[in-house]
This record gives C-alpha cells, sequence and structure tokens, in this order.
C-alpha cells in the first residue's frame, strides 16, 4: 500500500494495524511479536503505525480494549435475552462455552496477557484487573439477583470456574470442558438460591 492511500484511508489502516495484532497477539503471544511484523502483516508503514498509535503499547492496550467491549458486549447480548437472573447467568455460562467451543481458541486474552506482565504497576495488567473486575462485578450482581443472597461467594466461583473452563479449553476436550463448566454454574445458581432460602 502507497503511503498516499495510507493518507487518504487513515482508520482502515488503524483498523488493519488493529486486526493484524489482535490475530497475531491472541494467536502467539504479545512478547513474541515485534512492530516489523505487523507492520509487514497489516501492510502499512511504521510511520503509520506511530500516527495511530504511539507505540507498542499502546497498541497492546487497544488490543484489550477491543477484547474488553466484545466482551461487554457479548454479556449485554446474553443478559438481554431473558428476563430472569438465573437465566442471565446460564446465558452468560453458555456465550463463555461458545468462545471455547469456537475455532482458534486459545484460552483468555486477558489471562494470557497478564502472565506476560506480571507487574501490577503496568498499564496492561491494570487494564487486566479493570477487566476482571467489571466480570465479577457483573457475575455478582447477577447470582445476587438470581438467589436472594449478596453473590458475592457466588461470583467469585463462578469467575474461577471460568478461569479454570479457559485455561483447559485450549488443552483438552472443548466440549467436555464446556459440559464440566456448565454442569459448575448448575451448582452455583442451586448453592446461591438454596443459601438465600435457609
Amino acid at each position: 500500500m502507497s503511503p498516499s492511500t495510507e493518507a487518504r484511508n487513515p482508520s482502515e489502516a488503524r483498523d488493519r494495524l488493529l486486526g493484524t495484532a489482535t490475530r497475531i497477539f491472541y494467536a502467539e503471544g504479545i512478547h513474541s511479536v515485534g512492530i516489523d511484523r505487523i507492520t509487514a502483516e497489516a501492510q502499512v508503514t511504521r510511520a503509520t503505525l506511530y500516527r495511530h498509535f504511539s507505540g507498542k503499547e499502546d497498541l497492546i492496550l487497544a488490543y484489550l480494549d477491543q477484547a474488553d467491549r466484545g466482551i461487554r458486549g457479548q454479556v449485554a447480548a446474553a443478559r438481554g435475552s431473558t428476563d430472569s437472573a438465573a437465566g442471565q447467568v446460564r446465558a452468560v455460562a453458555r456465550s463463555i462455552v461458545d468462545g471455547i467451543r469456537s475455532p482458534g481458541f486459545r484460552g483468555c486474552a486477558f489471562l494470557n496477557a497478564v502472565a506476560e506482565y506480571p507487574d501490577p504497576a503496568h498499564p496492561v495488567h491494570r487494564a487486566v484487573l479493570a477487566h476482571r473486575q467489571w466480570f465479577l462485578d457483573t457475575v455478582t450482581e447477577l447470582l445476587a439477583r438470581a438467589g436472594g443472597g449478596d453473590g458475592e461467594a457466588a461470583g467469585r466461583h463462578f469467575v474461577m470456574l471460568r478461569d479454570g473452563a479457559m485455561a483447559a479449553g485450549c488443552l483438552f476436550d472443548p466440549e467436555l470442558v464446556s459440559e464440566t463448566f456448565l454442569h459448575g454454574v448448575e451448582g452455583v445458581l442451586r448453592d446461591a438460591q438454596e443459601k438465600s432460602s435457609a
């Protein structure tokens, strides 16, 4: 692509850069991928990358932001599929299972990223924690409504089940992992409902 074409389509170039980085970061990891490979596969110049992103870290944060928005949309769609709080919990769980069963599944983008950025002060680490806090708050609120209690323990339990399923889903039979995860979610719901009626 010529520089003049890049100048006419700046958002298209940015989209290609982010799409390329997303594909490679998710499939191969973040540290192992250099800027030169991303620009070559996106068919843009380094100058174009730096017009849209201040550097690789900015591109990584954009990748995680895009993943965050995708998951928020997925959860919103699941919640919108039924009025029942328990039904919404099940719908969120099924949306997770859909991801585990999808071609090219390589685990949780956020858990993968935080494994490469263990420093709690690093912006990538903080972005992962912010996403995870939102997800925990969301399922805790749903489980509180489903069970009538505070939902805090149930929310933590759901997130731990989800983390295990996301890790196992790319290592073992995704159907078996999905079935086990959904069975575990039913146990969390039952436990939350039993505690509220005790």
